[in-house]
């Protein structure tokens, strides 16, 4: 992993962060509604801010027991290529080895090419055993 300069924090960000976060990182949007209820029920959170600007978030939601999934891996294009996607997925896999149930099922979409940075986790396919699948809610 790259040097970097810059830890995680155990935080949820606003909402108005998130949605601009997310905007920037070029992920799909969401409500403002949403974002709020989604963020409030969040399982486990980290932030990474320069000075106090959110620059990379990840999160952990579920029931608590059996389902996990992880979302919300995004950094900031400025600050891409400096091993912050590392440490965010680096910090939400610790939490999951040392806080979730080793029978829970531990989830995640990987877009594009970030299945790459997930499998140096130990995130393997589904496919062809599963395949993810999704539905838009209209």
């Amino acid at each position: 992993m790259k040097e970097t300069k810059f830890t995680t924090i155990k935080e949820i960000p606003t909402v108005e962060e998130y949605l601009t976060l997310r905007k920037l990182g070029g992920l799909s949007a969401k409500s403002k509604d949403g974002a709020k209820t989604g963020l409030k029920n969040s399982f486990y959170s980290v932030t990474i801010r320069d000075n106090n600007k959110l620059i990379g978030m990840g999160r952990i939601v579920g029931d608590g027991g059996t389902v996990f999934q992880v979302v919300d891996i995004v950094v900031d294009p400025a600050y891409q290529g400096k091993g912050l996607g590392k440490l965010i997925v680096k910090e939400l896999v610790q939490y999951i080895h040392e806080k979730v149930d080793e029978q829970a099922y531990v989830n995640l979409i990987a877009d594009g090419e970030a299945y790459k940075l997930y499998s140096q986790f130990g995130f393997i396919d589904t496919w062809p055993k599963s395949r993810g699948m999704y539905l838009k809610s209209r």
